[in-house]
């Protein structure tokens, strides 16, 4: 894993983290990163969740197909 950059660009302007910005400016950068963590934790949780949805949903629709085919082969024996 890389080290977090202790340059922060801004508007096309680089700011050292330490250096350049007071203790309210460096905690809203901490707060941006930690949302921007946590965003990516998300989706990536989401795109388990809408790929197991969408596996269910095929698996659902595939046995009621199966029940409706075998019905159908039932009645015409």
């Amino acid at each position: 894993m890389t080290e977090q950059s202790n340059v922060i660009t801004i508007d096309g302007k680089e700011f050292d983290f330490e250096k350049d910005l007071n203790k309210d400016q460096q905690y809203y950068i901490n707060q941006i990163r930690s949302c921007q963590t946590k965003s990516a934790n998300i989706k990536f949780e989401l795109d388990q969740v809408s790929a197991s949805q969408e596996y269910f949903t095929n698996k659902l629709i595939a046995s009621i197909k199966a029940d409706k085919d075998a019905e159908l082969a039932s009645e015409v024996s």
